[in-house]
């Protein structure tokens, strides 16, 4: 009977032992300590003094080269400068052609998105000099430094290639390829010679973009990376529906292709990308520039959305949430997977 005692104890002490372990832990699960909390309702993280718009319109900019003296297809590296000094002041932020076009916009609430791109992949867009560094008062220089000096100024740009010898420097293109892909900036495709659709049949449609994205993806040594965006060479596409579709999809080689984004020259700014009207196979540009721009330049549409504001995308910064003033509503079309958010603006 002795014996029986001491196990009898053991067990009861292990009961209480346990019973204490759950009241404890029912008791933390009652005060939220070791259990994730509700989430919030991002719909309340939202400043509507703000004013937030994303049915708005976006800038996408067109840039050529970088050099001098300023041109009409060039600009001059200190305007450059002036550029993305003005965009920041005035609150435009970067984001990449594909999160544009994907509706995956996580600009910080009452900035602007904008998207920067560079046709042509010329040698005053990237270079190495010969000590190896990147030259300052090339595109890429210029863009990493405001960067490196404003990092609320995503660095987001796209350059569009043509040709066997992107950036002129034929030793360096793998190494120039990898640096914008590792930096967050992309490569689009602008075609293998850098000719007009305007009388290209379907082979050569699908040629010139299937070869150009094969020869890309082959000489960057970041395994998946897809050249899925195209620039059309002077903005000329075919006529007629049954070749405009090799724009979007083809095959070249036995190797198909799929572009996410078909860009023009263009001269307004494009639809948000809640916007029933937004058509990612034509997404128009905007020149960057202050030279032969018919009073639709970079400049002019800054000027505009100073005195229109309420007609630009502005962000609530919250991915999954589309807010948009109500009245703005009308062509606001809500993709899966976020919720509208309307507003009295006052």
């Amino acid at each position: 009977m002795k014996r029986i005692i001491p196990a009898i104890l053991i067990i009861i002490l292990l009961m209480t032992g346990c019973g204490i372990t759950a009241a404890k832990s029912s008791s933390a699960a009652a005060n939220g300590d070791g259990v994730k909390s509700a989430a919030k309702d991002p719909k309340s993280e939202i400043d509507l003094g703000l004013k937030p718009n994303e049915a708005g319109k976006i800038m996408v900019l067109m840039y050529h080269n970088i050099g001098e003296p300023e041109a009409e297809w060039v600009r001059t590296p200190a305007n450059l400068r002036k550029d993305l000094e003005t965009l920041y002041e005035k609150g435009y932020r970067p984001i990449s052609l594909s999160d544009y076009v994907n509706g995956n916009i996580t600009t910080e609430q009452g900035f602007t998105p904008v998207i920067i791109t560079f046709d042509d992949g010329n040698l005053n867009n990237f270079e190495y000099t010969d000590g190896g560094e990147v030259k300052e008062d090339s595109a890429v220089g210029i863009l990493t430094d405001f960067h490196d000096k404003h990092k609320d100024f995503p660095l987001k740009a796209t350059f569009f290639l043509y040709g066997e010898h992107p950036f002129r420097q034929s030793s360096l293109i793998s190494k120039k390829l990898d640096f914008l892909v590792e930096n967050g900036m992309d490569i689009g495709n602008h075609t293998k010679d850098h000719d007009g659709f305007k009388t290209a049949g379907a082979e050569e449609i699908q040629d010139q973009i299937g070869s150009e994205a094969q020869y890309l993806e082959s000489v960057l040594n970041k395994d998946g990376y897809k050249v899925d965006t195209l620039a059309l060479p002077f903005g000329e596409g075919p006529k007629g529906e049954s070749l405009t579709k090799y724009l979007e999809s083809g095959s070249s080689g036995g190797v198909t292709y799929e572009n996410i984004a078909i860009l023009n020259v263009g001269w307004n700014p494009a639809f948000s990308p809640y916007d029933k009207r937004f058509d990612r196979t034509s997404i128009p540009r905007v020149r960057a520039s202050e030279m032969k721009v018919d009073h639709v330049g970079l400049y002019d549409y800054l000027a505009y959305f100073d005195k229109h504001p309420e007609e630009k995308f502005i962000s609530d910064g919250q991915a999954d949430v589309v807010t948009v003033p109500e009245g703005k509503q009308t062509n606001v079309q809500i993709p899966d997977g976020k919720e509208i958010n309307l507003y009295t603006s006052k």
